[in-house]
């Protein structure tokens, strides 16, 4: 298939960071919003650019077609895979890229010490469709789920993949899309934002396990709901959502739970609720930290044209959502 170069060129405007609106004109007539996926093998309409059994060891790049356009992502492979092994999907946020979210959250040693693989897939126009954001995904309705559920199945196509323990995490806007993947497939074992909130219809979500990570004094997504700071002096639309905490009572009411005990450890307060058949729902708050993810490496650009501060070293957060993935399963 022919890749319009317009898209290719649009799709390396941006830089990395923590959450984005829009900084690209649109180029709607490139992104529709039905799911197409058309490649050299046979996966339900998608395909993986590669034979069985392809993804090499360490860090690989592959390619799909989802939606019309030319999709790329980012896998990481440890030595000594089991055989069906668990697949993190890693959503990074506006203005960021796989490739930034794999330098940023430390997964890959995570997984190395968890024998896991990760993906790292890339936002069109560095951003994601995750509901009434963000930037040009959101404007122009981009079937970001039914490109990341073809990602996945992609992946199957090329290792044993154990579905039983496929999980999503993301961070601000990859965050919210990581709650619509929760609310609206029944792909992932357990879900994981960070700074994100709920911006998608969740009334027909199944029961899955939910860690959220927020911090208190987040301003670009409020920790108490209701509209954010800006992201840069250009005015772009703010993130309004539910409460970090009504969130939490939405995924309680899907799982089915008990009410929550709560912890406080220095700055982190857990509250966990058990759920019908196993299944947890957990809301770490960070008091003090703003839009982060905690235990990542800084932005320089994030801090620059956002003011957003580095991140709290209170919580690993990559290795906390792994301890919770690695306890829910299906």
């Amino acid at each position: 298939m022919k890749i319009d170069k317009r898209l290719v060129k649009s799709l390396t405007r941006c830089h990395d960071g923590a959450m984005r609106s829009g900084c690209v004109r649109p180029f709607s007539v490139l992104l529709l919003p039905a799911l197409v996926v058309a490649l050299g093998g046979c996966l339900g309409g998608g395909h993986a650019l590669g034979a069985p059994g392809s993804i090499p060891v360490g860090q690989s790049s592959q390619t799909i077609q989802s939606g019309g356009a030319r999709r790329t992502f980012n896998v990481y492979r440890p030595q000594g895979l089991p055989d069906a092994a668990p697949l993190v999907v890693m959503l990074h946020g506006g203005f960021g890229t796989g490739a930034q979210a794999e330098r940023s959250y430390h997964w890959d040693n995570e997984a190395d010490a968890g024998h896991f693989l990760v993906a790292y897939p890339d936002g069109l126009n560095r951003a994601w469709n995750a509901g009434t954001c963000c930037g040009e995904p959101q404007q122009v309705n981009a079937d970001d789920v039914g490109f990341i559920t073809a990602m996945v199945g992609a992946i199957e196509q090329q290792i044993p993949v154990d579905r039983a323990r496929v999980y999503v995490t993301g961070m601000s806007n990859g965050a919210m899309m990581a709650l619509r993947l929760g609310c609206q497939t029944d792909a992932f074992a357990a879900i994981a934002p960070v700074a994100g909130t709920l911006l998608t219809d969740c009334s027909q979500a199944r029961p899955t396990s939910v860690l959220q990570i927020h911090g208190t004094a987040d301003d670009r997504v409020p920790y108490n709901g209701g509209p954010g700071k800006a992201f840069g002096a250009n005015g772009t639309p703010r993130v309004d959502g539910p409460s970090v905490e009504s969130v939490a009572t939405i995924w309680r009411g899907i799982d089915a739970c008990g009410a929550p005990t709560s912890t406080t450890s220095g700055s982190v307060t857990t509250q966990t609720a058990g759920c019908a058949d196993g299944r947890t729902v957990e809301l770490i708050s960070v008091a003090g930290a703003g839009h982060q993810w905690p235990g990542g490496e800084p932005s320089p650009l994030a801090e620059r044209v956002a003011g957003i501060p580095a991140p709290s070293t209170a919580l690993d957060a990559t290795d906390t959502i792994w301890q919770f993935f690695a306890q829910n399963h299906r």
